[in-house]
């Protein structure tokens, strides 16, 4: 008998072990749920706050671009009205002086001869 009651105390020690060891997986369970529930909490409140940051910052770089297309606008129609000032002076001091016009553009025209040729030699000489 001495067996079995050495027997009957095994098992009942093995069944508190297993006993415990379930209790243990229920405890993780129910703690590693608690956390996830924590974490998808925490997850939507940051999709809650950066929601709007997220538009605001898109909403400044639309701005911005914007500002940047509006200054090219600007910057090139500036230039349109600087040529186009330029070509009617050119075009007035031709027709109030043409001999003394023709001559610059042809002085012009030699020196820019003249440096071109110098350039080429140089090219050549290396």
């Amino acid at each position: 008998m001495n067996y079995n009651s050495s027997t009957e105390e095994s098992n009942k020690t093995v069944d508190q072990a297993a006993n415990t060891a379930e209790n243990a997986i229920k405890a993780t369970r129910a703690y590693a749920n608690q956390a996830l529930d924590s974490v998808s909490s925490t997850v939507d409140e940051v999709r809650h706050q950066a929601a709007p940051l997220l538009n605001s910052m898109g909403d400044q770089a639309s701005a911005l671009a914007q500002r940047g297309v509006d200054a090219v606008k600007d910057g090139s129609q500036q230039l349109r009205e600087r040529a186009r000032h330029a070509g009617d002076t050119t075009a007035g001091y031709i027709s109030h002086d043409p001999i003394k016009a023709m001559l610059i553009a042809a002085a012009t025209g030699a020196a820019l001869m003249a440096l071109i040729g110098l350039m080429s030699r140089t090219r050549d000489a290396r």
